[in-house]
């Protein structure tokens, strides 16, 4: 062949590199494919204390399973990781970001609850130890599998190499110590079944995982009940606190988010109860108007959506329980 004689022209040359490119790309095994490129950036929000805000956005391949906050605390010891992403190459990503505001080994992991989007990236942190509430571990057990699949469906190629890392230490509510370093730990379950609250006393951060959404719709598949998680955030506002890091959305420095968070979830309960009562479809509940306020939160019809396949049932079969009104 002509351009393997030391003349090579540059037309065939570059088809040449085209060619092995797109052979390797067919031929190389799925674990050499490119992982997917996170950009974090972590943002200072108390003393020693960042946070790496995830887009807004459902699961999918053009982000990678960016879509949670994760957050670090230095300690002077060591490192304090508040959920790791989605994957494990999130993780990896999650570890480097650190590495650029500190030189200190990251040492611990904080689990606030099981979903995919805050788990996934603990196979990142080898040798750290990683605390949650010990349903949460029972749950990330149980769920793990099905999580996974959804994942590999959801996001391709970003998720590639990702396995289970169960959490290694429970918790309890109370102070937790991680090395000599104090976070005062509330366990909750209004979200996900077990849902854990940290704050740090030294800065007043608090950090609620996804009892707490901001801007973005919450999500409900795991909840076991509208009444529980609105129950609780009524606790959470009772804490004294400087600035609240949710799961999803951006960090404030007051109550706001409760407050959102709440207002959806009071909305939501009427929403499912007025449209058990009229009769209506589960599709009518879904496409009925949403109320002004809630335009410019994230994910809103999506979530509602799903609101509507988990809990609309026992909405409706709780009116057929319902004791008849005897005083018309």
């Amino acid at each position: 062949m002509p351009f393997l004689d030391g003349a090579v022209r540059p037309g065939l040359a570059k088809m040449a590199l085209f060619v092995v490119l797109a052979l390797g790309a067919v031929l190389l095994p799925p674990r050499y494919a490119l992982a997917f490129e996170y950009e974090l950036k972590p943002v200072a929000v108390a003393e020693r204390t960042w946070v790496v805000e995830g887009r807004r956005e459902e699961l999918s391949e053009d982000n990678g399973g960016d879509i949670a906050n994760a957050a670090f605390i230095a300690t002077g010891d060591g490192v304090i990781v508040i959920d790791t992403g989605s994957t494990l190459n999130y993780g990896r990503a999650l570890r480097a970001a650190i590495a650029t505001v500190t030189d200190q080994p990251v040492r611990w992991i904080i689990n606030t609850h099981h979903h995919p989007d805050h788990v996934f990236g603990n196979q990142a942190f080898e040798g750290a130890e990683i605390s949650a509430l010990p349903a949460t571990r029972a749950a990330l057990k149980r769920d793990a599998d099905s999580f996974r699949a959804t994942l590999y469906q959801r996001l391709g190629d970003a998720v590639r190499g990702t396995e289970t890392v169960l959490p290694t230490r429970s918790v309890q509510q109370g102070e937790g110590r991680f090395g000599d370093y104090p976070l005062q730990l509330f366990a909750f379950s209004g979200h996900s079944g077990a849902d854990l609250v940290v704050l740090d006393p030294a800065t007043g951060v608090l950090f609620t995982g996804d009892l707490v959404f901001h801007r973005r719709a919450p999500t409900t598949p795991h909840s076991p009940g509208i009444g529980i998680w609105r129950d609780q955030l009524g606790q959470l506002r009772a804490l004294q606190f400087k600035t609240l890091v949710p799961g999803h959305g951006p960090v404030s420095r007051d109550g706001s988010p409760i407050e959102e968070t709440l207002d959806y979830l009071d909305w939501l309960d009427r929403r499912l109860a007025g449209g058990a009562a009229r009769g209506a479809t589960r599709n009518e509940v879904i496409q009925a108007p949403l109320p002004e306020r809630f335009a410019d939160m994230a994910l809103v019809r999506y979530e509602l959506t799903r609101s509507v396949s988990h809990f609309y049932a026992d909405y409706e079969e709780a009116l057929l329980w319902a004791e008849p009104d005897t005083t018309k």
